[in-house]
């Protein structure tokens, strides 16, 4: 019963770090995926899931299943968009991201914001999500396949194209990452942090 409804899963890279550990020099984390989380409600902001991913992201040579792990940013109905000048915003409001290390990415976020391209403003559609893995230059995420317009795309503008490419359907969540299983050093729950709860 418990291996059906929280099984666990690998952690297979570095994109969640240091939320989540995983490469090739560790010992991976395991976690403990709740798939009843979402029965009676839908992703929220500041959950890490593990979701099949659209067919659009599958990676050539990729082995298992193409089930991922992120981190939701923001949610059906929601806008999301960053810019150098401001950061990532979700409506307008700059969110709160103490998830960040700057010493597992290739930046630091305070000098470069966006942490890559800067991107949108996009619309999430209903019943979709927009989600980022925490090691931010080290992530395949919804700004990696997005859709951008070509105007765009010339003055490093992305995502500027339909929103539904970069996003995840919300039926294709498997379920809500709750905690580490395993190595024994890392065990414990994951914290709950709503990024959009800032001041």
């Amino acid at each position: 019963m418990v291996m059906t409804f929280a099984p666990t899963y690998e952690i297979p890279s570095e994109a969640m770090e240091p939320t989540l550990q995983g490469c090739s020099v560790c010992e991976n984390d395991h976690v403990v995926v709740d798939k009843l989380s979402y029965r009676f409600g839908t992703p929220q902001p500041g959950d890490v899931i593990v979701f099949t991913a659209p067919t659009a992201w599958y990676m050539p040579g990729a082995t298992g299943e193409n089930d991922l792990v992120k981190r939701v940013i923001a949610v059906g109905g929601q806008t999301v968009e960053c810019r150098a000048d401001v950061g990532l915003t979700v409506n307008g409001k700059l969110l709160t991201e103490p998830y960040l290390d700057p010493a597992t990415m290739e930046a630091d976020p305070k000098a470069f914001p966006c942490l890559g391209n800067e991107f949108g403003p996009v619309d999430v559609p209903d019943g979709r999500l927009w989600v980022m893995g925490d090691n931010r230059t080290h992530s395949a995420d919804s700004r990696t396949y997005c859709r951008s317009a070509v105007p765009d795309i010339a003055s490093g503008l992305m995502c500027t194209g339909d929103p539904s490419v970069g996003t995840v359907s919300v039926a294709d969540v498997i379920g809500k990452v709750r905690a580490i299983a395993f190595p024994s050093a890392r065990r414990g729950l994951l914290a709950a942090v709503n990024p959009q709860s800032g001041p």
